[in-house]
């Protein structure tokens, strides 16, 4: 046998191999799914800073977001114009014609408190009401009081949604799903 010929053969195999490896993580992470960290302590409690997330891609093709998801989303029109470049994670707490007022420590939508299990402590300041616009998401931090959301900068594009953050994987101690509890009331058709 051939040794030359089996030392190239181990070498295009190896190529084909990371070119192959290479491709499909670009894929994975451009089109499914991608880590992410967690910069701030705006979505305290739930998340603190430095946990790292999931965030799946694919289901707002084929879905509608929901109140309570955690998103993540690129820089409104208006935070690029204050110069900020990276991404957001915050929860979405007003869906397209929805009316959000923050009052008496508590968020209403459509004149119903919302039932939130999930936030540091609750918010001081009144917001609204306002109408959440078509094809645009209310989105608010957990740390009410902590957090520069939907109330200085307005609404989040759906165009702007990059995907769902679905699982912690980092501190092992807190690792699982963001959604173990369903605490959110669904929207009715």
């Amino acid at each position: 046998m051939n040794h030359k010929l089996e030392r190239e053969n181990i070498w295009i195999e190896s190529i084909k191999i990371f070119v192959t490896a290479g491709i499909l993580s670009f894929g994975i992470r451009t089109l499914a799914a991608e880590p992410r960290y967690i910069p701030s302590g705006s979505m305290e409690p739930t998340l603190e800073v430095n946990d790292r997330l999931i965030v799946e891609k694919l289901s707002y093709h084929f879905r509608e977001p929901q109140r309570g998801d955690i998103v993540v989303f690129s820089p409104t029109e208006k935070l690029r114009a204050e110069n900020f470049e990276e991404d957001f994670i915050k929860r979405v707490i007003g869906l397209p014609g929805e009316k959000i007022e923050v009052k008496g420590g508590k968020v209403y939508v459509n004149s119903k408190p919302l039932q939130e299990k999930y936030i540091l402590e609750p918010p001081e300041e009144p917001f609204g009401p306002v109408v959440v616009p078509e094809d645009r998401y209310l989105v608010l931090g957990d740390n009410r009081n902590g957090s520069y959301d939907s109330r200085q900068w307005g609404y989040v594009p759906r165009k702007n949604l990059i995907g769902r953050a679905v699982v912690r994987f980092w501190p092992v101690n807190r690792l699982g799903s963001l959604y173990s509890e369903p605490v959110y009331p669904t929207r009715k058709k």
